[in-house]
């Protein structure tokens, strides 16, 4: 049993109930299935289990969490409804995306619904001005996180303002900053939640003093998942991962860890075939098989495997501070997991 299986057998269903609870609020009955079918498709329910988690290695009770646990979860899926929205996905977890099943324009409603839910929950936490400062603060932050993706990408968009200001091509000549503008993007993006869904326990416990340590522990947490989360999708088993294989190579990406350490390496030839594969209309499933046997000739998945090792290693060091107890080892077995995951 690894730590989700066991963290989702303590708290799964308090999770799901919450969720549910608060996006069926004032709901028509005709809309309800289709306003809760994002939650419902599955998902690791990775950030509200750091909140409980986080809490009660605070000193605190999980049940007092529970709001609060239910709000990195449905910003999580808020984003995801509309990052389909933004991509054109069609599958997300091996299931049609809202967008797919539903429509744009539903899955726009449903979106809007997802962020009144939110408000509802801060209600009920323990602080609500201060949660909801941190609540606006990280969609925000995955909100700029998404721009700069989106500005990453090599080509594919034809918004005026990708195009007029698309980063991607500029930062090519100096790797330097296409990593760090990467790294920026991945803290945003990713990173931001997980360290709230962390600060989030501490604040739901009232231990101003786990609030440091914890913001810390998410954040290189965040960093570690998404960098893994990049080399899954050029390296992993779809199989296993649940999600297509060379996604970010498909939708034109650099800003994949994976990607970028290649791009470091590659000698002028072998640049110039990854990027022509980047930069077509529409790549294929040969076209992506052909990245990664160019990438595959460098030292990229193992270089990006030791950035998010190192990752992990500064969150689980945050958690120096804390009183040893049985939920802080939780939390250090979330890190191993996220970094030996296959999906």
């Amino acid at each position: 049993m690894d730590i989700l299986e066991k963290l989702h057998g303590l708290y799964g269903r308090e999770i799901d109930n919450q969720l549910i609870k608060y996006l069926s609020k004032d709901a028509d009955a005709e809309f309800r299935e289709a306003i809760t079918y994002q939650v419902s498709t599955g998902g690791k329910r990775l950030r509200p289990l750091i909140t409980l988690t986080a809490a009660q290695a605070c000193g605190g009770d999980y049940r007092d969490a529970l709001p609060a646990a239910a709000i990195v979860e449905l910003i999580h899926n808020y984003s995801l409804i509309y990052d389909d929205i933004i991509d054109e996905a069609l599958l997300r977890r091996n299931k049609p995306t809202v967008r797919a099943k539903y429509g744009d324009n539903a899955a726009i409603l449903i979106g809007i619904w997802y962020r009144e839910a939110i408000e509802e929950a801060i209600l009920e936490t323990r602080d609500p001005p201060s949660f909801a400062r941190e609540v606006a603060r990280v969609i925000r932050e995955i909100d700029e996180g998404e721009r700069l993706d989106i500005l990453l990408e090599y080509a594919g968009r034809k918004d005026p303002y990708f195009v007029n200001n698309r980063l991607g091509p500029r930062l090519l000549n100096n790797w330097g900053s296409l990593y760090e503008t990467y790294v920026r993007m991945i803290s945003l993006k990713t990173a931001a939640l997980i360290r709230t869904a962390s600060v989030f326990g501490a604040m739901s416990a009232g231990a101003r003093q786990c609030v440091n340590p914890m913001a810390e522990y998410g954040t290189y947490l965040g960093l570690a998942f998404q960098v893994l989360d990049d080399i899954l999708d050029i390296f992993g088993d779809v199989r296993k991962f649940g999600k297509e294989i060379g996604k970010d190579i498909k939708e034109h990406k650099l800003g994949n860890a994976v990607i970028v350490m290649a791009l470091r390496e590659l000698d002028n030839e072998g640049r110039s075939e990854l990027l022509g594969v980047l930069g077509k209309g529409t790549v294929t499933d040969e076209d992506v098989k052909r990245a990664v046997e160019i990438i595959s000739r460098t030292n990229a998945r193992e270089n990006a495997l030791r950035m998010a090792m190192e990752y992990a290693e500064r969150s689980e060091r945050a958690l120096d501070s804390l009183p040893s107890n049985e939920h802080v080892e939780d939390l250090k077995e979330i890190i191993r997991f996220t970094v030996t995951r296959e999906f």
